[in-house]
This record gives structure tokens, sequence and C-alpha cells, in this order.
């Protein structure tokens, strides 16, 4: 049971950072020069990484990450709007709570 509260929290937010990658993607269709994209993709991306840094603190310090965690689900909410909140915010309050869970 153990292996499972320390792999679930963990899970869900490598399947969040993948699922909001597959977002950026989109840029690589539009016209641009290859700068123009590159930075569109970066930018696209700001989220995503902002996410793997809060995983990488949480990995090591899990009751300061949960805490992070679901902070930045309310931020993503207020951010991106309360009609994405089960989409955008869920998965990373749902993550922090299972981070503050797991001791």
């Amino acid at each position: 049971m153990k292996n499972i509260s320390y792999w679930s929290p963990r899970v869900i937010v490598i399947l969040f950072i993948l699922f909001m990658f597959s977002f950026s993607l989109d840029i690589l269709s539009m016209e641009g020069t290859v700068l123009e994209k590159t930075g569109g993709f970066l930018i696209h991306n700001i989220p995503v990484f902002i996410v793997i840094l809060l995983l990488v603190f949480a990995w090591k310090k899990q009751n300061i990450g949960g805490i992070l965690f679901i902070l930045a689900g309310i931020g993503f909410a207020l951010f991106f709007g309360i009609s994405a909140f089960f989409v955008i915010s869920f998965p990373l309050i749902l993550a922090g709570v299972l981070f503050l869970v797991d001791k």
C-alpha cells in the first residue's frame, strides 16, 4: 500500500505534464520562422516548466511540495478560469493532497 500512495501523486503529475505539453505541439503546425516557432513553443511550455520544478521539489520534500501543488492548482484555476478547473487545476490539487497524505 505504501508503494501506491508514494507513486500515485508522482504519476498524476507526470501525466499532467505530458497532457499540458501536448497543447504546445500545435505551434509546430503554424506558419512562421524557426525562431518564432521556438519562441512560441517555449512560451506555451511555461506552465509545464513550473510544474516540472514543483515535481522535482516535491519529490524531495513532500510536505512543502504538497502545499505548493495545492497553491499551484488554485493559481492555475485563477489564471485559466474556473471553467477549466477539472482539467487543469484538479489534478494539481489532488496530487498536492496525495503528497501531504503520504508521509
